[in-house]
């Protein structure tokens, strides 16, 4: 029972270092180019630390509407997506909570620059 097993996960094993050297070598990766072209157009309105925490709170702020509007339609019968509201609703608190990690971090990162000495 244990043979079978073990050779599929040896297969399994085999074929994801495969393609993980066929990525290696088939992809180029540009610096910066993940972050929507900051890096590339620094004249133009690369963006600020402000700018970048307004558009995380406002994502926060839209998927957490989008949650209570699936669970109204839940509750009031509008629909029989308990699933979906429900991944939604865990998906908006996990938002809320990652961006208030962020926000405590950022806090405690300026306090540590207020105690610098001059």
């Amino acid at each position: 029972m244990a043979n079978p097993i073990a050779s599929l996960i040896q297969a399994d094993l085999a074929s994801l270092t495969n393609a993980a050297a066929d990525l290696a070598q088939h992809t180029q990766i540009a610096p910066a180019a993940q972050f929507g072209g900051m890096g590339s157009n620094a004249g133009e309105s690369a963006g600020s630390f402000a700018q970048a925490m307004q558009n995380a709170i406002s994502g926060v702020n839209s998927a957490d509407q989008a949650a209570s509007a699936k669970m109204a339609d839940v509750d009031a019968g509008r629909s029989d997506d308990l699933v979906g509201a429900m991944m939604a609703s865990q998906e908006a608190s996990l938002s809320f909570s990652m961006l208030m990690q962020v926000r405590n971090k950022v806090m405690g990162a300026v306090d540590e620059l207020i105690k610098l000495p001059l």
